[in-house]
């Protein structure tokens, strides 16, 4: 698990490769991350927006922002949390992702981008 703590919002991920929606022959891998959200502030806060940043070690770079995550878009109070799940393909094997949530508290608008930990996404096979 790859933890952050960002003004008291606390982003971990797990990964997983997906072999059975994968066709290593086309080169299409699928990973699942789990990321779970943990408001350690003493503010109720709102996720608002993500932006990504997913490489492939074939050199390739994709950017993905929207609101939200998953279709919603959480409120937390101190000491909840929220938890998803999402994925990506790749076309190698190997490859990362990292990016921030924009999040806002609730009592006074304030905004502020929270850390989202470069994970790795890789075939568990080439971990040996």
């Amino acid at each position: 698990m790859i933890t952050q703590i960002t003004d008291g919002v606390k982003v971990s991920v797990v990964t997983e490769y997906q072999a059975d929606y994968s066709s290593p022959r086309q080169s299409h891998y699928v990973f699942t991350y789990r990321i779970t959200i943990e408001n350690c502030s003493a503010y109720t806060v709102q996720l608002l927006r993500r932006h990504w940043f997913i490489y492939d070690s074939n050199n390739t770079q994709k950017e993905v922002e929207g609101e939200g995550v998953v279709g919603q878009q959480p409120v937390l109070e101190p000491g909840e949390t929220h938890q998803y799940v999402s994925g990506c393909n790749l076309k190698t094997g190997i490859g990362k992702m990292n990016g921030t949530y924009l999040m806002e508290r609730v009592v006074d608008g304030k905004q502020f981008k929270v850390v989202i930990p470069e994970f790795v996404l890789i075939l568990p096979y080439l971990l040996n």
